[in-house]
């Protein structure tokens, strides 16, 4: 039986790992802003449900000293909650992009520092960062969203290595576009998508263009949340995980189109890399 530590789990793919987690018998510490939407949907036992908000340091800690003084030990971190922005990197103000990199970025760091103490003493777990495929392959309308979660592949990169020899595994997740309520790439409702309040009439045919497409893909996209939540489950519980999984047909597709455009890249501009050494005398 294994104890997960899910974040932003009302919802989305947060609540569906939590539920599927809960139907194999395994325990659950559900976290999120509103925690009794979890509980009104969600009856065990081994489901313990807490108010969180990532960006408090201290709550964090908190909660994850209830998670073990119930359960003993957290197997599983899935760090889920996440925030969006809509809008050209020029037209989100100072204020906008430092809320999304509150949650998306200093709130991850916030909650993996209150549980990584718990898996080293364990010598065993698994870190799950829910990224985006944005945060592989940028876009316009997405950059600042996308940035924050170019960060966290990149601290992630580094955790996997600094983690491994401590028995911890770091797996990063980017999914494509899903029909749930959570997260960029997976919510288009506006419950957590914000726009930028500055709108520059220059950027009308590349962002702009973006800005109106959230309500027009609301609930018809591909990915099915169930089904997502079902393939985090099982990288998260394999022998050896992948340091990057994507999900969905769309995000494959933009992953391998980055990599042919960045191959091309390298190739083209090889010679000019590799003319700044000295000259051996």
């Amino acid at each position: 039986m294994r104890t997960w530590f899910v974040t932003g789990a009302s919802r989305g793919f947060g609540f569906e790992i939590a539920r599927q987690a809960l139907e194999q018998g395994d325990n659950v510490v559900a976290t999120a802003r509103r925690p009794e939407e979890i509980g009104a949907a969600l009856t065990s036992d081994r489901l313990l449900a807490l108010p969180l908000d990532v960006t408090d340091e201290a709550a964090a800690q908190r909660v994850v000293d209830a998670a073990v003084d119930r359960f003993g030990g957290i197997d599983v971190l899935v760090n889920n909650a996440g925030r969006g922005l809509l809008g050209a990197v020029e037209e989100a103000s100072d204020a906008e992009v430092r809320a999304v990199y509150d949650t998306n970025v200093f709130g991850l760091l916030a909650v993996t520092r209150a549980v990584l103490p718990v898996l080293r003493r364990q010598r065993a777990g698994r870190v799950i960062n829910i990224s985006s495929i944005g945060g592989f392959a940028s876009s316009q309308g997405w950059g600042i969203y996308n940035s924050t979660k170019f960060a966290v592949e990149g601290l992630s990169e580094a955790l996997r290595i600094e983690l491994a020899p401590l028995g911890i595994d770091v797996t990063i997740v980017e999914p494509g576009m899903f029909r749930t309520r959570q997260a960029i790439q997976r919510s288009l409702d506006g419950s957590s998508l914000h726009t930028a309040g500055t709108v520059i009439e220059d950027y009308a045919d590349t962002a702009g263009q973006t800005r109106g497409r959230p309500a027009e893909y609301n609930q018809r996209q591909q990915g099915d949340p169930a089904k997502a939540a079902a393939a985090i489950i099982t990288v998260a519980t394999a022998e050896k995980p992948p340091l990057r999984v994507q999900l969905g047909a769309d995000s494959v597709a933009r992953v391998e189109a980055k990599l042919a455009q960045v191959a091309d890249e390298l190739a083209q501009w090889r010679d000019l890399a590799v003319s700044t050494a000295y000259e051996e005398q």
